[in-house]
């Protein structure tokens, strides 16, 4: 072969991958596809996990076992023996929905952990944790009214047809007086919202809590 012939084939031939050359380069293709599958199928399973995660503290959050805060247990847990329809749960799911265990909690209207008017805690509020003074915003002394109150409430609506722990709950938020006229839960959004949500969702996840711990 001349020289000529030389540089020809030389032009002709495809330059061979230089030294430094990726390996993915030197792989061709296929191998090239193979890798960025295998890639794509790891992100896939990574991707997968952090929303099963996410999915689990929402549960956790929205559907999950609830406890009593470890300061109120003991409150409670005596406030739930002041009549047989009142339960630990009950009175946790209330609290719950009435402040979010805020003893501080104010709403304009009602006041402390329980949420009691002026004139609610008036006739049922007392010095319940003998301190020796009463308070509304003392959780020793709201949360054995509540329970005393909501006894009460048991008893004024016991001839209400419907379910009569929503009666009294119900007459714990918008008053007896206007569950007796209404033969059960008023039709008041804020009313049968109030009740809907302690004894569909609190309630039960309390009840999950207490049977985990017990």
């Amino acid at each position: 072969m001349d020289a000529d012939e030389a540089e020809s084939t030389a032009l002709a031939s495809p330059a061979a991958p230089a030294a430094g050359s990726t390996t993915l380069y030197r792989a061709g293709p296929r191998r090239v596809r193979r890798f960025h599958r295998r890639l794509l199928a790891v992100l896939a399973l990574l991707v997968a996990a952090v929303l099963a995660g996410i999915a689990w503290l929402v549960y956790q959050g929205t559907q999950g076992p609830l406890k009593v805060p470890a300061q109120y247990a003991s409150v409670v847990s005596s406030a739930a023996s002041t009549c047989g329809q009142v339960t630990v749960a009950l009175l946790a799911a209330q609290l719950d929905a009435e402040s979010g265990w805020n003893p501080q909690a104010d709403s304009g209207h009602a006041q402390g952990i329980a949420q009691f008017t002026p004139a609610t805690w008036s006739e049922w509020g007392g010095d319940y944790d003998h301190s020796g003074s009463s308070s509304v915003w003392d959780p020793g002394d709201a949360i054995p009214a509540q329970a005393k109150y909501m006894c009460s409430l048991f008893k004024q609506t016991a001839n209400v047809p419907g379910d009569a722990t929503a009666n009294a709950l119900a007459a714990y938020n918008a008053g007896p007086t206007a569950v007796i006229n209404a033969g059960g839960v008023p039709n008041f959004p804020e009313t049968q919202a109030y009740v809907s949500r302690i004894e569909k969702q609190l309630e039960p996840r309390y009840q999950q809590g207490l049977n985990q711990s017990g």
